[in-house]
């Protein structure tokens, strides 16, 4: 496992509540991938500057069990504009590969028309368009906007307009910080909580000046199934 950076050893030092929004800033962070509680791989999510835009992507590599054996992998990638405090996405893409098989999926949202509509390996009833509203946002742009906005006590409210669906996502920051340990390091987060039904849950935590989450963990029928945590990761002055 790669070591903590010294950005990041700062970063998680005390605990003290965030005092503002951070600024978008480049950065990568490396994260180890468990799937049931068992190690799958690596992630890494990057962000960074591209041709007049932003852009984010989060690369998931299996290296262990059968996953590994059938070369699975995913990547999602959004490209996006910073426009005042809002992420506004134009356009995305999500590739999935395992053994022979690979499915792509490219979304584009077209803000002149305030419409986003999908193509590719999608179903059919998720190609209709779907009218955008302002603030509308991918699942990986929400993510990066739980780190910007969370505060002990608040409540997030955003609607998530990916892959054909559109749907209104509610996340509750507890009041508390929690204590967090990953390797040999323990520290303390904000943990946000994902508001819906069924039986589905998302859970994220947040340190104050770390612009990624240090942890994403999703459940179904109260059972872990996926679980990012990062380990590692390089701002801009560090790349």
């Amino acid at each position: 496992m790669k070591p903590f950076l010294p950005l990041l050893l700062a970063a998680l030092t005390g605990a003290a509540a965030p005092t503002s929004a951070l600024a978008l800033e480049p950065f990568v962070a490396n994260y180890q991938v468990f799937n049931g509680g068992k190690a799958l791989g690596d992630a890494t999510m990057q962000v960074r500057p591209e041709g007049g835009h932003w852009r984010i992507d989060l690369d998931i590599r299996a290296e262990h069990g059968m996953m590994s054996l059938a070369g699975a992998a995913a990547q999602q990638t959004t490209v996006f504009d910073l426009v005042g405090d809002a992420y506004r996405p134009l356009s995305q893409t999500m590739v999935r590969k395992v053994l022979f098989s690979k499915r792509i999926i490219n979304g584009n949202y077209d803000w002149n028309q305030r419409a986003a509509q999908w193509s590719g390996d999608v179903k059919e009833h998720r190609r209709k368009p779907i009218a955008l509203q302002d603030g509308d946002m991918s699942g990986l742009l929400i993510n990066l906007a739980v780190v910007r906005d969370a505060q002990p006590g608040k409540t997030l409210s955003y609607r998530f307009v990916d892959s054909g669906r559109a749907r209104p996502h509610q996340y509750v920051v507890q009041q508390e910080l929690e204590g967090v340990k990953i390797d040999d390091m323990s520290f303390n987060a904000m943990r946000v909580n994902r508001v819906q039904s069924g039986n589905e849950e998302t859970s994220i935590w947040v340190v104050d000046g770390v612009p990624t989450p240090v942890r994403i963990l999703q459940r179904e029928d109260g059972q872990d199934t996926y679980d990012l945590r990062l380990v590692e990761y390089k701002g801009v002055n560090e790349q």
